[in-house]
Parts: C-alpha cells; structure tokens; sequence
C-alpha cells in the first residue's frame, strides 16, 4: 500500500468535515480503517493529519471531534470578560465552577491587586468551553471586600465580568496582560485533559476599576492551542500636536 494512502484519506476528510459544526463526531480509527480498507497505523495517521492541521481536535476518553478555532482578541479597548469574548468570536461560552476558597493573598499577587499581604481573597478554579469543548482553565484571585459572596454570584452568573459590574459596582478594565506559548505543568494537563507535549496558550492578567484603578482580579489561564488564536490589539496613539490626517 502507498505510504501516502494517509494523506489521501486525510484528505478526503477534510473535505467532508468543512461543512460540519464545531464539536460533530469523528470517525474512530477502527471505524476509518474498515470504511477505507487500510490498517489502523494508517487510519490513525491519517487522524494525526488532521489534527496537525487543527481541523480536528483529540479529547482523552471521549474521541475526535470537528474542530473550529476562534480568534481570542486581547484589547484595552474590550472588557476583560472571557464569555464576551467567546461570544464576539461567534462562539458559545461556558463556564464550570471547580473549586472556590478564601485564602490570604501571598505578596506578589497583593502586589499587582494593590492590596497588603495577606489579605482575604477569593480563589476560583474554573473549565470555559468553547461550543461545549473544553477550552480554557483557569485560577483567578478576587478580593473578598470587591464581591463577598462571589461564590454564590457565580452560581448565577456565568460571567465574572458582569458580577464585578451589577454586584461590586465596578468597571473592570484590563491593565496588564502577558500571552505565551509554553507546555503546561502537569496539573493543567490532567485538567484540560490534554496530551503532556501540546503546547497551550498561557495568559496572565490583572483587572482594574476604571474609576479608582484599585486592583479587582488576577488571573492565569491555561488555553488549548486548538482552541482559539490569540489576537492582540495595540491602540493607536495620536500625537496632540500632529493632525489626525497626516498620521494615516
């Protein structure tokens, strides 16, 4: 058999997923190597390719599905919501609360929230899903004098950033954020249930009022790299003394 015979089928599949939606049931290996007549090192190579090409992607215990990355836009300009940003994509966004607790906050990130050393915080662990795969984890700390019962305001609320707004009385505004692409500790991988070589786009970022600029959240979040593109968007700046004309 043509050692190409892969690329041929992986071919043929990508075509027939093009019109799929986001989260549609892949074929297993032993159900394409029936239907096209290979062996499975062929069928599975052929999953590989696709994959590569990030038109599928691979979910541990659950199989492979049709793939569909979005662009993540990180802006001043936009708040620093993840539901807002999932939906401006054209996405479905969701949330699933793992974990929350009330522990001091240690120096560096009383730091960045500009608030004394041991200061009572909210720590939430939280799944995003995009179009209902599994996306995004990630931990934020939240002041406990911003939103007391924070816990319960999730539970209603899927958006951190609209609980900030309608119970903390704030206008969260992102003042600091750093995107890379790492390999995730291992923690994150059984979390976003990953393979342990898949590099992930890792986010750090900080929020603040736009009022008072006090410190309300920061965050770190782990992102499948075939899950979304991470966009970012600098501001043009005018200079006061040059016409808006001749900066064009």
């Amino acid at each position: 058999m043509s050692s190409t015979r892969y690329l041929e089928i992986a071919e043929r599949l990508a075509a027939e997923l093009a019109g799929r939606p986001a989260g549609t049931r892949v074929a297993s290996e032993p159900e394409l190597a029936q239907r096209f007549g290979v062996g499975r090192a062929a069928a599975r190579s052929a999953l590989q390719e696709l994959e590569r090409r990030l038109l599928v992607r691979r979910v541990q215990g659950a199989g492979t599905f049709v793939n569909r990355r979005i662009d993540y836009v990180i802006s001043h300009s936009r708040p620093p919501s993840w539901s807002a940003t999932v939906q401006a994509a054209g996405a479905v966004p969701r949330s699933v609360i793992k974990d929350v607790d009330r522990l001091p906050l240690s120096a560096g990130f009383a730091a960045q929230l500009r608030r004394k050393p041991g200061t009572l915080a909210h720590r939430v662990a939280r799944e995003f899903y995009i179009d209902d795969l599994l996306a995004t984890w990630i931990q934020e700390w939240i002041p406990v004098d911003v939103v007391p019962e924070l816990e319960l305001a999730l539970h209603a609320a899927d958006s951190l950033d609209l609980v900030l707004r309608q119970m903390g009385r704030v206008k969260p505004v992102r003042a600091w954020c750093r995107a890379s692409l790492d390999v995730p500790p291992p923690e994150v991988v059984r979390n976003l249930r990953i393979e342990a070589s898949a590099p992930t786009w890792q986010v750090e970022s900080l929020s603040c009022d736009a009022e008072t600029g006090a410190g309300l959240t920061c965050s770190t979040a782990w992102t499948r790299a075939d899950a979304v593109r991470m966009v970012v968007e600098l501001q043009e700046t005018l200079h006061p003394d040059q016409p808006e004309e001749e900066q064009r």
